[in-house]
C-alpha cells in the first residue's frame, strides 16, 4: 500500500509518499511560498538527490498538481500512474470536539473541518485547500483526515474546563483541545517498544519541544492532560508564543499602547517568545551560542525555557501520581542536551537523573535514576500514514462482508430514476472513481445508504463498471 502524506500549511505544502509494506520514504518533498511568482520547489525520490526550481504557484491546487507530475515523472518519478496511490492522509489541525481519532473524508467530515475553522483560522482553511485539491485532482482515492486535537478529546472535563462562566464552554465551546496529538501519540506508542512493556501499563510524559511546544500526562496510552489549550498558544515559552502570562496583562497592554486585538494578537503569537526574550532570534541553536559567548538576555532566556517546562513536568508528575518515562521529541527536545539538562536538573530525589555522556550524544535513553529519560524522533508523517492505512483497511473489511443476493436484487430493484441518475452523473464526473467511492457519494447525495454490491450491480446493467476502479482492488501491492 502506497499513502500519500500532505501537510497544508497557509503558503506551503509537504509531502511524503510512504511505502507501508516496509514504512519507507519512497519520495518526499515540499512547495514553499505559494501565492508568489518565486515559489520554492523541492523534490526528493528514495536514494536520489533533491531537485530544487523556482517557479509560479499561486495556490494549493497547482502545488499539489506539481508534485503529482513530479512523482509521475518519467525520469525522477516514483509511480506509473495515479491509482498506484491508494491513499491521501491530511494533517489536519482542529476537528473540535466532533474527533476522537482519524477518519475517511466525506463531506460531512469537511463540513465539521470547516466549523473548526473559528477555532484554528491560520490553519484549518489550508487543510481544506489540500482536501478540496486532492478531490479534483485525484478523484476516486480515498482521503483520511488526521486531526492535531484528536488524542487529546480523552482529556476528562476537570482537565480541560477553564474557570470561567460554564455557558461558555456549551454556546461558544470554549475548552481545552490540546495539539501536536499525533506527535504525542507516536513517541508514546514508540516508547512503549523502546521499554518493552505494555503501553496500556505506562505512565509518560511527552514534551515536544519545537518552535512550538507542549507537554503531555500520558496514562494508560490516554492523554489526560496537556499544556496547549483553546488554541497553541497556551502553556510553554515557545520560538514566538508567549505561553502562560495573566490574562489582566492584555486589556493593560492593549491601553496603554493603544493595541488593537489583531495586534496584541501578534505580539502574543509571532513577536514573543524566544524571539520576544532575545530581541534577537527564535533559533534555539543561535540562542545557546550567545549564551555560551557570554550574553546575559540569552542566557536568562534559557533559564526561563527551562523552568516552564520543569513546572509542567513537576506538575504532569503529581497528576500521574507515578511516572515511568519522560520522553524528549521534536526539534529541540531531540537536538538540545543544554534543554533537557537544565529542565530536569535537581529532579534526582523524585527519580530522575541524567547521564552527562548518554544525554551529550543524544542517545534514546539518557538516564540513570528510576525514571527513564528517552529521547525519541518524532514522526507524524507515518503517523498519519498509519492512521490512513488502518482506516482504509476497515473500509476494505466493510466491503468485503457478505451481503446476501436477495438483500442485493431487493435494493437494485428499489433504485427509483433520479437515484439512477444521480448514479450515471457521478460516475460520469468520476469515471475513474472506485465503486466504493461512488456509493460513498452517491449515499452523501441521496441522504440515505447504499450498499457497494448495489452499486456494482447497477453499473453492471448499465455497462459502465469497466471505467471505474476495481472494487476489490488489494490494498496491499507488490513492490
Amino acid at each position: 500500500m502506497r499513502i500519500l502524506v500532505l501537510n497544508c500549511g497557509s503558503s506551503s505544502v509537504k509531502f511524503q509518499l510512504i511505502n507501508m509494506r516496509q514504512e519507507s520514504i519512497l519520495a518526499k518533498g515540499m512547495v514553499e511560498k505559494i501565492g508568489s511568482s518565486d515559489a520554492i520547489i523541492s523534490y526528493q525520490p528514495k536514494e536520489k538527490n533533491t531537485i530544487r526550481e523556482i517557479r509560479e504557484v499561486f495556490n494549493h491546487q497547482e502545488a499539489i498538481n506539481i508534485l503529482i507530475a513530479m512523482l509521475l515523472h518519467p525520469q525522477h518519478g516514483v509511480i506509473r500512474n495515479q491509482d498506484e496511490i491508494d491513499g491521501i492522509g491530511h494533517r489536519v489541525v482542529h476537528g473540535g470536539e466532533s474527533f476522537s481519532e482519524s477518519v475517511l473524508i466525506t463531506e460531512k467530515v469537511k463540513g465539521a473541518i470547516q466549523q473548526c475553522i473559528q477555532f484554528a483560522p491560520l490553519h484549518n482553511p489550508h487543510n481544506l485547500k489540500g482536501i478540496e485539491a486532492c478531490e479534483k485532482l485525484l478523484p476516486g482515492i480515498y482521503q483520511v483526515a488526521v486531526f492535531d486535537t484528536a488524542f487529546h478529546q480523552t482529556l476528562p472535563p476537570k482537565a480541560y474546563i477553564y474557570g470561567l462562566p460554564y455557558a461558555l464552554y456549551q454556546k461558544l465551546g470554549i475548552r481545552r483541545y490540546g495539539f501536536h496529538g499525533t506527535s504525542h501519540r507516536y513517541v508514546a506508542e514508540r516508547a512503549a517498544v523502546l521499554l518493552n512493556a505494555p503501553l496500556k501499563s505506562l505512565k509518560l510524559i511527552t514534551c515536544h519541544l519545537g518552535n512550538g511546544a507542549s507537554i503531555t500526562a500520558v496514562d494508560g496510552g490516554k492523554s489526560i492532560d496537556t499544556s496547549m489549550g483553546f488554541t497553541p498558544l497556551e502553556g510553554l515559552i515557545m520560538g514566538t508564543r508567549c505561553g502562560d502570562i495573566d490574562p489582566a496583562l492584555v486589556p493593560f497592554i492593549m491601553e496603554r499602547e493603544n493595541l488593537s486585538t489583531d495586534q496584541i494578537d501578534a505580539i502574543m503569537n509571532k513577536n514573543s517568545g524566544m524571539l520576544g526574550l532575545t530581541a534577537t532570534s527564535n533559533d534555539m541553536r543561535e540562542i545557546e551560542a550567545e549564551a555560551q559567548r557570554g550574553s546575559a538576555q540569552h542566557q536568562l532566556a534559557l533559564e526561563i525555557y527551562c523552568h516552564a517546562v520543569k513546572k509542567y513536568i513537576g506538575a504532569y508528575m503529581a497528576e500521574l501520581g507515578k511516572v515511568d518515562a519522560i520522553i524528549f521529541t521534536g526539534g529541540i527536545g531531540e537536538h538540545s542536551s543544554y534543554v533537557r539538562e537544565q529542565s530536569l536538573g535537581n529532579m534526582e530525589s523524585f527519580g530522575i537523573q541524567i547521564d552527562p555522556k548518554k544525554n551529550k550524544k543524544n542517545n534514546p535513553v539518557i538516564s540513570t535514576g528510576k525514571i527513564k529519560i528517552l529521547v525519541i524522533p518524532t514522526n507524524e508523517e507515518l503517523a498519519i500514514a498509519r492512521d490512513t492505512k488502518q482506516v482504509l483497511e476497515s473500509i476494505q473489511k466493510g466491503i468485503e462482508k457478505p451481503i446476501p443476493e436477495a438483500a442485493v436484487s431487493e435494493e437494485v430493484e428499489a433504485l427509483n430514476d433520479h437515484e439512477k441518475v444521480e448514479l450515471v452523473l457521478l460516475w460520469a464526473n468520476h469515471p475513474r472513481s472506485s465503486i466504493p467511492h461512488l456509493t460513498q457519494k452517491l449515499s452523501e447525495k441521496m441522504g440515505k445508504h447504499f450498499q457497494v454490491q448495489t452499486v456494482k450491480r447497477e453499473l453492471d446493467v448499465l455497462g459502465l463498471r469497466k471505467n471505474t476502479r476495481t472494487q476489490n482492488k488489494p490494498l496491499e501491492k507488490d513492490q
